[in-house]
C-alpha cells in the first residue's frame, strides 16, 4: 500500500514504544522510514530497532533545539528527497510535575511540557512541509491521550500540553489542507510504555480502562500501529483535523 513512500517517526524509545508499533505498520506496507533519537542513553536502543529495518537512517534530534529540527529535516532531504508522512510521538513533562497536584505546577514545568509535548509538532510540520509539497502532499500523524479532554488522575500538566496539542492539530490541519498535508492526532488509550510509567497510579488506570470500556480490554499496540497506517495511506485522504481514539471505546463512557 505504501510502497515507494517515505516517512520519519520522531519518539522510539524501544520495542514497547507506540511509535515503533507505528513503524512496524508503515515498514510493513512498503514505507521506508527514517528514525530519530534524543541523546546518547536512547541512541543504542533505536539503532538496534531501526537496524531491522534496511535502508532507514538515524538522526540524533532534540526537537526542543530549532537547530536540531532543521538540520534533521535537511537530512531527510538529502537521504530521500522527499517526504509523505512523519509520525509525532513524542511528550514529555517533568517528575515533579506528574506526582503532585496540578495546581503546583511550577511555571517552568508548565513551559517544558508545552514545548516538547505541542509546540515541538508545529517546529517539526513546519520543516517538513516542504518536503511533503515535493510529493503532492502528505500525512502528519500525533499521539495524544484522552487526558487532554477529561481530567485524568495523576496526568497533571500533561493533559493540558495535550490539549494543546489537538488544537495545534486543527490548526495545522486549516493551514496545510490546500498543500494537501493532513493532520491528525491519534488519542490511543492507556499502553504499558516506557513513557506511561510515569504517571502515577499507571497501573490502577490500565485496570479500569479494560474494565469500562466497551471491549472490556485494552488496547494493543498493533491496532495503535494499524490507524497509523490508515492515516498514512490513501484510504484517510478526506480526513484532516481529526482525534481518533483508539481506546476499545473507553472515551464513550459516561458515569
Amino acid at each position: 500500500m505504501l510502497k515507494g513512500k517515505t516517512g520519519i517517526v520522531l519518539g522510539v524509545a524501544n520495542k514497547r514504544s507506540i511509535a515503533w508499533a507505528i513503524a512496524q505498520a508503515l515498514a510493513g506496507a512498503g514505507m521506508r522510514l527514517a528514525f530519530t533519537y534524543q541523546g546518547e542513553r536512547l541512541k543504542e536502543n533505536v539503532e538496534e530497532l531501526a537496524g531491522t529495518l534496511p535502508g532507514s537512517p538515524l538522526y540524533a534530534c532534540d526537537v526542543g533545539v530549532d537547530a536540531d529540527v532543521a538540520t534533521v529535516f535537511a537530512s531527510v532531504e538529502r537521504d530521500f528527497g522527499r517526504l509523505d508522512t512523519v509520525v509525532h510521538s513524542i511528550a514529555y513533562a517533568r517528575k515533579e510535575d506528574l506526582e503532585g497536584d496540578f495546581l503546583s505546577t511550577e511555571r517552568e514545568g508548565f513551559r517544558v511540557a508545552h514545548d516538547v509535548s505541542a509546540y515541538s509538532l508545529v517546529a517539526v510540520t513546519r520543516a517538513a512541509t516542504p518536503l511533503m509539497e515535493r510529493g503532492g502532499g502528505g500525512s502528519v500523524i500525533a499521539m495524544t491521550y484522552y487526558g487532554a479532554e477529561k481530567v485524568a488522575a495523576g496526568y497533571n500538566v500533561m493533559g493540558v500540553a495535550k490539549a494543546s496539542l489537538e488544537a495545534s492539530v486543527r490548526y495545522l490541519a486549516a493551514d496545510l489542507g490546500p498543500k494537501n498535508i493532513r493532520v491528525n492526532a491519534i488519542s490511543a488509550g492507556p499502553v504499558n510504555t516506557l513513557a506511561a510509567r510515569g504517571i502515577r497510579g499507571f497501573t490502577g488506570m490500565l485496570k479500569h480502562h479494560a474494565e469500562k470500556a466497551p471491549l472490556r480490554r485494552n488496547v494493543e499496540l498493533r491496532e495503535v500501529g494499524d490507524t497509523a497506517l490508515f492515516l498514512a495511506s490513501p484510504m484517510s485522504s478526506g480526513i484532516t483535523g481529526e482525534v481518533i481514539h483508539v481506546d476499545c471505546g473507553y472515551f464513550v463512557m459516561g458515569v
